[in-house]
């Protein structure tokens, strides 16, 4: 429900922000059953930047516990199935050099390593699904139009100050927490003691919105979302924000010290003709390479920040907006587990220490990706014909192989983990190793539950507890009476999914291989927190999984 006023003075969980990242964080609370405000300044959501167009396998998969994945691909201008690859190019109405297939998990076929396949949709279309079920949710207390002014940790709590826009009326909310989703201007990221660190791109880069009459039906490549041209001064990239006649563009590396650009120019060097475009909007940009030094502090215990406020990373691959997503979701179940009474000390703790290494290992990946753009490769060669021109391309097609962790990271998406975590009980095998392109599926504990489809064509994600859910494989007689016996005992939320033979997908057997074990313990976020044979040795890991 949105207000234009406080319904009161104290809310459990203040949300400085609501983009993305703090929508989903409200939204993950709710799910467990706890209030938030959110506190947004923009009013309407800023169509014409769509900014972050990649929501990933694991993103959806967020979306689905939240009964939204299909409500997000029926909003998406562009489906799945209409295309898949990323092609390099001479220019838009050139010629191809190479592709990559399947980018960023779109495929035609049923996914296999998680239960939703990616899809390709602009950040506003995302924000507009979110600000619904926020709207639609009781719990959630959306308030647009608003800016938090300032924000302090209190004995009891946290304290913010709230403006309108014209600054006439002033308003203070106290909550048991405030979390930061506020950018990288971030307001609360000061406030908790933290600052970012790191660099930022040497030039900048300018996104384009424009209308192309007539552009979709002369590009002469099929199947593709992403077009990477490599046209000499307007090397960029060039997709469809929906199947009519508005197209992004972002040009990177754009020099700007010789006076105003031309976007106008830019584009029609993009596609390589002087046809008709029409500006709808322009962004500036830099490339930013920044992580929080800390995500929350013992001095100000009250106070957090996710998303963009605690880390900035390079677009490429598609990691920002969906690594801020799973920053709210680790935080956002963790704060519920704290309010709802059944946390112990050590679990909210764990959220820095479990989130910032993925950010850090993405931002690495994204840095990576930042030194081998499109004008980088940009060549005249590489749209005329003749044997010279053969041989450009097939030498830029062999360079362009380093791009491969950008369209198919597949490790990075799903093979980030919490081994190290404090809430994890170990098992004493090795883990697999990290690599950003490669997925290996595995249930060593910290690591994401390796999905499965269930006979009936539901995932076995979507028979997981909201809490933490111990996994018995099937033919396997555990005794669960003590882990039950503990998780009654301290409140947390729990339950027993008993696999049978007939309710698995295939032979069951894949799972002891996948998964290892014959019994698992898997944490409200998906991930694992314990493996191993003997049920009643669950309880202690329970425990401390829930953070005591």
């Amino acid at each position: 429900m949105t207000h234009s006023e406080s319904t009161g003075t104290h809310v459990p969980v203040l949300i400085v922000g609501g983009g993305p990242t703090g929508l989903a964080a409200a939204i993950e609370l709710a799910a467990h059953g706890v209030a938030s405000t959110v506190i947004e300044p923009r009013v309407a959501v800023d169509t014409d930047r769509p900014r972050a167009k990649t929501t990933n396998t694991r993103t959806m998969t967020h979306l689905r516990r939240w009964g939204l994945a299909d409500t997000l691909r029926a909003a998406a201008p562009i489906p799945v199935d209409y295309a898949q690859d990323a092609v390099f190019c001479s220019t838009l109405l050139g010629k191809e050099i190479t592709r990559f297939e399947e980018i960023f998990q779109l495929t035609v076929t049923r996914p296999t390593e998680q239960p939703e396949r990616g899809q390709q949709v602009g950040q506003p279309v995302v924000e507009e699904v979110l600000r619904a079920e926020a709207e639609r949710l009781d719990l959630i207390d959306l308030r647009l139009g608003l800016t938090v002014v300032a924000v302090e940790q209190t004995p009891t709590g946290a304290r913010a100050i709230v403006q309108d826009h014209a600054g006439d009326t002033t308003e203070t909310i106290d909550a048991d927490y405030v979390l930061g989703s506020d950018g990288g201007s971030s307001l609360v990221r000061p406030a908790l003691g933290g600052r970012l660190e790191g660099g930022s791109g040497v030039r900048p880069n300018l996104s384009i919105l424009f209308h192309a009459p007539g552009l979709a039906e002369r590009v002469p490549f099929e199947n593709v979302s992403h077009h990477w041209v490599l046209a000499p001064g307007a090397g960029g990239i060039v997709g469809r924000l929906d199947l009519k006649d508005t197209w992004w563009a972002i040009v990177q590396g754009v020099d700007v010290s010789t006076g105003e650009t031309d976007p106008v120019g830019m584009v029609r060097s993009l596609i390589g003709d002087e046809m008709p475009v029409e500006i709808i909007a322009t962004d500036k940009w830099n490339c930013r390479m920044l992580l929080a030094d800390r995500y929350q502090s013992d001095e100000h215990p009250n106070l957090l920040i996710a998303g963009d406020a605690a880390h900035l990373n390079p677009p490429w691959g598609g990691h920002g907006f969906n690594t801020c997503v799973g920053d709210a979701v680790n935080v956002a179940w963790k704060l519920a587990a704290v309010l709802n009474g059944w946390a112990g000390p050590n679990l909210l703790r764990s959220y820095e220490p479990e989130r910032r290494p993925v950010a850090a290992r993405t931002i690495a990946d994204a840095t990576a990706n930042n030194k081998a753009l499109a004008h980088h490769f940009a060549s005249d060669l590489l749209g005329q014909d003749g044997p010279e021109a053969d041989q450009a391309r097939a030498a830029v097609a062999a360079d362009l192989q380093i791009k491969k962790s950008e369209f198919h990271s597949l490790g990075l998406v799903l093979g980030y983990n919490y081994a190290d975590s404090p809430l994890v009980t170990d098992d004493g095998t090795p883990a697999p190793a990290e690599d950003p392109i490669h997925y290996t599926p595995s249930a060593h504990p910290g690591f994401l539950l390796p999905h499965a489809w269930m006979a009936d064509g539901s995932s076995v994600y979507d028979h997981l507890n909201k809490g933490f859910t111990l996994i018995t494989l099937p033919g396997v007689d555990a005794d669960t009476a003590a882990v039950a016996e503990v998780a009654a005992r301290q409140s947390i939320p729990f339950s027993v999914l008993a696999l049978t033979d007939d309710a698995v997908e295939g032979d069951p057997v894949h799972l002891r291989e996948r998964w290892g074990t014959d019994v698992l313990l898997v944490r409200p976020d998906q991930h694992v927190a314990w493996r191993g044979d003997d049920a009643n040795a669950a309880a202690a890991a329970l425990t401390r999984a829930a953070g005591w």
